[in-house]
């Protein structure tokens, strides 16, 4: 088998066809990554467990199974029993779970063998990756999987380079703001952000119940789709015919592109149309004022009670106060430090306010308005989808100003608002940047409860633009 191309698809019908077992997949995935340490994608390697998994497939596994003896991993805020989930910070290094959320145990019950626990920027509160609390390599940062001095994106960080690097071809993510998508994009890989509901969110260190969901992450989206039936349930989702298609693109969300980014999408374009799909320019009033008005509020306030719920659930012990205490990362210390537990909100002249009034106001008001500007877009543009760049630039220097808010405003741009809406989006890879030689990715966001949709016109779109070469060995 190639690994470098092999797929979640491929593994599992040749591990159903007897070509190759469990053991030796799993046997890969760990050679590989022990052999990229330097990307600090673990946080956990679990190579007792999965070989033990492996090897008991091997001997009497359900080879009928979707993803019977594939290797995948999860994100470290995703429980899995017997193996420790940090969210990415110190103090819960020690908090070993006794039972698998319930979207690992769909896929465990599926057959997956799950190889490790992913690194992510601490407790998800950014998109760089760039966590002091862990690292394997000489350098803090999950690194991307093209070039080890740029950023892997966040929070999925982890998921996304190993993914990328082809350590393995599949795993989990969650996503608040973007955190599926834009590692994903950043290190050349598919992802689907669920309609918000559609997976259990039980036995996941949260950030906000509103915006937060679980998101599957792989090689391919015939792949994502794979992981998503394994999920949600449903037939095998078939590629869509893409004449019957029909995509806006709002001028919004084509800002401060970069010259690569820019022209790997507007190529994009042109195939699309080339393929028969109708592409419509479309207007989107007060999408950018909206989403401000609902971004940061919901997050920055739902994270107080939902982070003191969840530690609850933990029996560790912790009060918020003591995990906040040993945050590593300066910038979501200061986050914590200065927003989520005092309750505040930055106010204008740099002074703070009381976050109740405007949590209430988002919720109540600005948030239904944003569902309903996307919900009128769809309708009277007779829309499938929305597409745009994933990520406006390809991934920047990996140092501590890539967790910049800037950087953060800046990366979260085009995923944001389709996140506070809680409609699904799928990012697909799309091109390698003609000067940068560095993953671009294009997003898809459709109507709630169209994932299956979505996913089969991202399908249908992965054949027509190809597989990414995989990154060049140094």
């Amino acid at each position: 088998m190639d690994f470098d191309q092999l797929t979640l698809t491929e593994a599992a019908d040749g591990l159903s066809a007897g070509k190759v077992t469990s053991t030796a997949l799993t046997r890969e995935a760990l050679a590989r990554a022990r052999a990229n340490a330097d990307l600090n994608a673990f946080v956990t390697l679990d190579e007792a467990g999965a070989l033990k998994a492996a090897a008991a497939f091997d001997a009497k596994g359900d080879r009928s199974k979707p993803l019977g003896g594939v290797p995948v991993v999860i994100k470290d805020n995703i429980e899995v029993a017997g193996l420790p989930c940090s969210a990415g910070t110190p103090a819960l290094k020690d908090y070993i779970p006794r039972a698998d959320a319930p979207v690992v145990a769909k896929l465990r019950a599926a057959g997956a063998i799950i190889v490790g626990k992913t690194s992510m920027h601490e407790l998800a509160f950014g998109i760089s990756g760039y966590n002091t609390a862990f690292k394997t390599g000489a350098e803090f940062g999950v690194r991307n999987a093209y070039d080890r001095a740029r950023i892997a994106g966040g929070s999925s960080s982890g998921t996304g380079a190993a993914i990328g690097a082809r350590i393995v071809a599949g795993g989990l993510g969650t996503d608040t703001g973007g955190s599926v998508r834009v590692p994903a994009a950043l290190n050349g890989c598919a992802s689907l952000r669920p309609t918000v509901g559609r997976y259990p969110q039980d036995g996941i260190a949260p950030i906000s119940h509103t915006r937060d969901t679980a998101g599957p992450m792989a090689a391919t989206m015939a792949d994502v789709a794979l992981l998503d039936r394994v999920i949600a349930g449903g037939d095998p989702v078939l590629p869509a015919d893409l004449k019957l298609v029909r995509i806006g693109i709002a001028k919004a969300m084509l800002a401060n592109l970069d010259g690569d980014t820019k022209a790997a999408f507007h190529q994009a374009v042109a195939l699309m149309k080339a393929q028969g799909m109708v592409v419509v320019e479309i207007e989107m009033p007060q999408l950018v004022e909206l989403n401000g008005q609902v971004s940061f509020p919901v997050a920055l306030y739902e994270a107080y009670d939902d982070l003191v719920a969840y530690l609850a659930h933990t029996g560790t012990g912790l009060s918020i106060e003591t995990l906040a205490k040993d945050i590593s990362s300066p910038d979501v210390k200061g986050t914590y430090d200065d927003l989520v537990i005092p309750r505040k909100l930055p106010g204008p002249d740099n002074t703070l306010i009381d976050a109740k009034p405007i949590y209430d106001a988002a919720i109540k008001i600005a948030r239904p308005a944003l569902q309903t500007l996307y919900a009128h877009t769809f309708s009277a543009n007779r829309l499938d989808a929305i597409a745009f760049p994933t990520t406006p630039r390809v991934a920047i220097a990996s140092n501590p100003d890539s967790s910049s808010l800037e950087n953060f405003g800046l990366f979260i741009q085009n995923t944001d608002p389709g996140s506070n809406a809680g409609i699904p989006g799928i990012q697909i890879p799309l091109a390698l940047g003609g000067t940068s030689q560095l993953p671009i990715g294009i997003e898809l966001d459709g109507p709630a409860g169209s994932d299956r949709h979505l996913l089969a016109i991202g399908m249908a779109l992965e054949i027509m633009f190809g597989r990414l070469p995989p990154p060049r060995r140094s």
